[in-house]
């Protein structure tokens, strides 16, 4: 016969028990190999702590704020980024044949705006033939460094 899980009473509660025996050890770890203060530790204000000190311009800055401000992290100095890249450089037909749907650029950046995440990143065709019905609704990161296999090589 199966154990059942107790009721959780608080979220920690849940996280410890989804953890298991693991839970002590796995929450209460005390890194000896960076110190805290070295870490930028995400909040609202982590491009003003920790961007604005680079050399990137104001439209980059502004850019990045807008990531950090959009879906259902907003604002946190989280990011849930969906990335759609991988499977159209390497193999749509392998990585899309499970949910053919996906094919369509349309309905890629749909699941990321339902998804609540911040921003959808693709490649420059896959964005740019939906860019003029969302880019107003969701932030593009376009991936500009994947390989061309449709010429011959050098």
């Amino acid at each position: 016969m199966a154990t059942e899980l107790k009721r959780a009473t608080t979220p920690l509660d849940r996280i410890e028990e989804l953890l298991g025996e693991n839970a002590r050890t796995l929450l209460e770890h005390t890194s000896k190999t960076i110190a805290k203060e070295q870490i930028n530790l995400p909040g609202p204000d982590f491009i003003d702590r920790v961007w604005t000190h680079s050399d990137r311009s104001p439209a980059v800055l502004r850019s990045l704020q807008s990531l950090f401000d959009h879906g259902r992290l907003a604002g946190t100095g989280y990011l849930s980024i969906l990335p759609v890249d991988q499977g159209i450089e390497h193999s749509a037909g392998a990585s899309f044949a499970p949910n053919p749907q996906y094919f369509d650029p349309d309905n890629i950046v749909k699941l990321a705006i339902e998804g609540g995440c911040n921003a959808v990143a693709s490649t420059f065709g896959v964005l740019g033939i939906v860019a003029r019905r969302y880019a107003h609704k969701i932030p593009f990161v376009v991936k500009i460094n994947h390989n061309e296999l449709l010429t011959l090589p050098n």
